[in-house]
């Protein structure tokens, strides 16, 4: 059985619902700077969106490159003969 998500204030969560829907953070930033679980998080997620909502934060979860702390790297280009 999952550990029930800590209580929060609505204005807690509602930062914890902003940042997960946000691009920009690394996933692990977002768990780490709210103090959540994976697990934790989906549990906040489900109860506070929408089921379509939530649906679509998982597609994007999922779709979206992994959202680590270190930026891409590209392979460097072939030179043109």
């Amino acid at each position: 059985m999952a550990k029930p998500i800590p209580r929060l204030t609505a204005a807690e969560i509602q930062r914890v619902i902003t940042t997960a829907w946000d691009d920009r953070p690394p996933f692990s930033a977002v768990l780490r700077e709210h103090g959540l679980s994976h697990g934790e998080l989906v549990q906040l997620l489900k109860r506070e969106l929408t089921p379509n909502a939530y649906k679509v934060w998982v597609a994007r979860t999922k779709a979206a490159p992994a959202r680590s702390a270190a930026p891409a790297r590209r392979a460097p280009r072939k030179a043109a003969r």
